[in-house]
């Protein structure tokens, strides 16, 4: 695994205005993503190792200047978040109401070559704008649902949020819970959502979990989503599909990582890579999924929908349980009990 593309490091910054009466009146966005090569092709061969080691070079990146966007909103990395209205050329093509929005992506030259691990960039993107979307609600003392749906007009995203909060009989609440133990185990839920690459599949996921305050282990304990792709033909394929995307977004969210020294890579193997993939000891949690079915509409995506909120609502539980927001994945728990002692 060594000589494998891995996903894009990326770093994302936020920032937003809320007014008196806790409504989101500006929402800037601005991300860094590391890349270098990416899917190979005939005409791409150098865009994975295998082909540089053959003689061809990866894409070239090509320095350019920031422009204002022209067209219409293809929201294909999830790079603008799902509560601006995405307007362009005065046509808005975004999920949410904010309509002062700005949203800046730079490209850059990674030292690791990059490909399309599950969901890229998606994950990361979305779980920059969830967690900051919490951050806001609790900012506001705004229950998350409520806040979340304050800001949406997109009518099948509005209704993965309903029917996620419906399935885990969601109470309203302000993060983060204010008789919070500092010792022992504690559980919180956090909750997140996406229309996929814009609209290409609407899910929304609360997840349940539990912290040891000593020694900041987290532990899924229960995932509700609810998933709306359009037409449904396979509801067994469809409900394992989601089920692989939540348990590998939760494997990505607590333990995966890649690690080297000042010479190579060191994650080269399933021994040195870690992955909840191959501990046969670790506690699965429970997961409960409600399908929408719209018959009436194009099929949509299905496959990277709910992956792409797994961080996302995990890290917004573990506000919701500790008060320690955490904005890097993944949540080791040395990471996480750093986090508590600073607190």
């Amino acid at each position: 695994m060594a000589w494998e593309n891995f996903g894009s490091a990326c770093v994302i910054e936020q920032r937003a205005g809320v007014d008196q009466s806790g409504a989101i009146v500006a929402w800037e966005c601005e991300n860094w993503v590391a890349s270098r090569g990416g899917r190979p092709g005939y005409d791409t061969p150098g865009n994975v190792i295998t082909g540089l080691l053959l003689g061809y070079a990866p894409e070239a990146t090509r320095p350019r200047a920031a422009a204002e966007p022209t067209g219409e909103l293809r929201n294909r990395d999830n790079a603008v978040p799902s509560y601006v209205a995405g307007c362009m050329s005065g046509k808005c093509g975004g999920a949410g109401t904010v309509r002062s929005e700005r949203v800046l992506s730079h490209g850059v030259v990674s030292p690791f070559f990059t490909g399309p691990l599950r969901s890229p960039l998606r994950i990361q993107n979305t779980f920059a704008h969830e967690c900051f979307m919490d951050e806001l609600s609790a900012s506001a003392k705004a229950d998350p649902v409520v806040f979340r749906l304050k800001h949406l007009r997109d009518a099948r995203l509005i209704d993965v949020v309903k029917a996620a909060a419906d399935a885990a009989q969601w109470e309203s609440n302000r993060s983060p819970q204010s008789n919070r133990a500092r010792i022992g185990m504690v559980t919180g839920r956090g909750i997140a959502c996406v229309a996929y690459e814009g609209n290409n599949g609407y899910a929304a996921l609360v997840a349940e979990v539990s912290v040891d305050m000593a020694s900041g282990r987290v532990q899924p304990k229960k995932f509700f989503v609810a998933l709306d792709c359009g037409p449904i033909s396979n509801p067994d394929g469809l409900r394992n599909q989601t089920e692989g995307g939540i348990l590998q977004g939760m494997s990505r969210a607590l333990v995966e990582t890649v690690t080297w020294d000042d010479k190579r890579v060191t994650s080269n193997d399933w021994e040195t890579y870690p992955s909840f993939y191959l501990d046969l000891g670790f506690e699965l949690p429970t997961i409960d999924i409600r399908l929408i079915n719209r018959p009436d509409v194009p099929a949509t995506g299905a496959g990277e929908t709910a992956i792409t909120l797994v961080p996302a609502a995990m890290g917004n539980a573990i506000f919701n349980a500790t008060g320690v927001r955490l904005r890097e994945v993944p949540f080791t728990s040395e990471r996480v009990r750093a986090a508590l002692t600073a607190l």
